[in-house]
């Protein structure tokens, strides 16, 4: 089993989705203007919802999605491999994005923390942090 989409959330769409394609070069699939905005991210899709109106139906008979959401910062760990690791350091500190935390995990690999606009906490690390 792998892991098809995952879902963070933000308050305004606009600048959040902006910072994933400014700073992280997501490209956008598809958006429902004021309620989602989701990205292609090789085989999975990163989903980007404004809680209050995800928290509410559809309205469309043809896309019955049950009401979801959460509020406050949510968590995504993106996968890098090592020598790229450097490399989104070099390119959070470009574009003037903080990095919270690089974490040297006891068992092998190594994690860079940081956030985005809605304050959904962020990572990039390399697979072996879980053994992978």
């Amino acid at each position: 089993m792998r892991i098809l989409e995952t879902a963070l959330y933000a308050e305004n769409l606009e600048e959040t989705a902006a910072f994933y394609e400014r700073v992280l070069g997501l490209t956008r699939m598809t958006e429902l203007p004021g309620r989602h905005i989701f990205f292609s991210l090789d085989d999975a899709v990163l989903l980007l919802f404004a809680p209050t109106a995800s928290a509410q139906p559809t309205g469309r008979p043809d896309l019955p999605v049950p009401p979801h959401g959460a509020h406050g910062p949510g968590h995504v760990c993106f996968r890098a491999d090592t020598p790229s690791l450097d490399d989104w350091e070099k390119r959070l500190e470009a574009a003037g994005v903080p990095i919270e935390a690089r974490v040297d995990w006891p068992h092998g690999g190594t994690s860079l923390y940081f956030r985005d606009p809605a304050g959904n906490s962020l990572e990039v690390a390399e697979p072996r942090i879980w053994g992978l």
